[in-house]
């Protein structure tokens, strides 16, 4: 039985007999293979899988880092986190909070986050309080409060976080039954993530369970690429609100990652966004929300100059970081509202063409 990512990859995290596990049977997503995406590639005989990170608990990748901050909080003594977010972290924060029985404070930027998440941390019953700035204006007054109070912050700045994120690497490996993917596509917004699935890479290779590993590819929006264009974005803009960030807390870290592996940090257009965000849905039945479908925007930008071709039969893993009920507004945006028809078998026979 699965009982989540500190149960299983207990000896991977900094975690002890006595440390309380908060777990909501976090991690275990599938990694679907992709057979229309793995066609649009440009190589030879390519093979594309989805992490979708969207099955998690509160529907993000966010679940594997907070299992473990909240439960390191527990373990402190602790009884109040506090994060900035544009979306997913609140969400899991007040979740994970809530298993806990501690306040949970989080600190939104204003007007800048989808419907779906902010629902999500009020029902779990979170102190949520609007910035009228960006989120880095939120996650300075988050430093600026735990550094003079008690209470613990636990955006991705925290290393339990990124400890726990790094679980997806393994899970990835395991799924390949002992093999890495030669590229591992990902969205960057505060750029935690690709630091974490670094670390798990090559945390899994020392231990002798993989015997190489993948280029990290990374990849911002256009409107908020301050990795890509080499200084802060003051006011970033992009449709795809989980990256929409001017100044990555773990910038530095994503940089290195990105050397080390021999990789890259590249953005996408808004547009490139969106039509891989139909593609996902139309065509891999696999619904996400848009910051997620960066990751595969990326990928089929590169494949178009061939960066693929130099690998025979590629193995491409793209992380698909939340679902898509965690921005509805936009899927309901990119659709057409349903025709109405007379309550009759031929109306609808006729629509349907038959």
């Amino acid at each position: 039985m699965w009982k989540g990512v500190i149960d299983k990859y207990k000896d991977f995290l900094p975690v002890t007999g006595s440390t309380p596990i908060i777990t909501l049977n976090e991690g275990n997503t599938p990694l679907i293979y992709a057979p229309h995406l793995s066609k649009c590639i440009d190589a030879v005989t390519p093979e594309l899988f989805l992490k979708y990170e969207g099955l998690n608990p509160t529907g993000s990748f966010k679940d594997r880092g907070m299992t473990l901050a909240i439960s390191k909080a527990i373990e402190e003594k602790s009884n109040a986190v506090i994060c900035a977010s544009t979306g997913n972290t609140s969400a899991s924060a007040a979740s994970y909070s809530a298993r806990a029985k501690i306040k949970c404070v989080v600190l939104i930027p204003k007007g800048a986050i989808a419907l779906g998440k902010l629902a999500q941390a009020l029902i779990h019953g979170a102190q949520v309080i609007a910035v009228d700035g960006n989120f880095d204006d939120a996650l300075n007054l988050v430093k600026e409060i735990t550094d003079k109070y008690p209470i613990k912050l636990v955006n991705s700045i925290n290393p339990y976080r990124i400890e726990g994120q790094k679980t997806g690497a393994f899970e990835i490996c395991d799924q390949l039954e002992g093999k890495h993917p030669d590229f591992h596509a990902i969205p960057v917004g505060n750029a935690g993530n690709i630091t974490a699935y670094w670390k798990g890479y090559k945390e899994y290779r020392e231990k002798g369970l993989i015997t190489g590993l993948p280029k990290m590819l990374g990849f911002q929006a256009e409107g908020a690429a301050p990795i890509v264009r080499g200084k802060v974005v003051k006011n970033p803009k992009t449709i795809a609100t989980a990256i929409r960030i001017g100044n990555p807390a773990s910038w530095k870290k994503a940089e290195l990652a990105r050397d080390e592996s021999g990789g890259l940090i590249d953005m996408v257009s808004d547009k490139e966004i969106l039509d891989a965000y139909k593609m996902l849905a139309d065509r891999e039945g696999v619904f996400v929300e848009p910051a997620s479908s960066a990751s595969v925007a990326g990928v089929l930008k590169l494949s178009k100059t061939g960066y693929f071709k130099k690998v025979h039969n590629p193995k491409i893993v793209c992380v698909l970081t939340g679902h898509g009920l965690k921005d509805p507004d936009r899927a309901i945006k990119s659709v057409k509202e349903p025709k109405v028809v007379p309550t009759n078998l031929q109306s609808v026979l006729k629509e349907i063409g038959y």
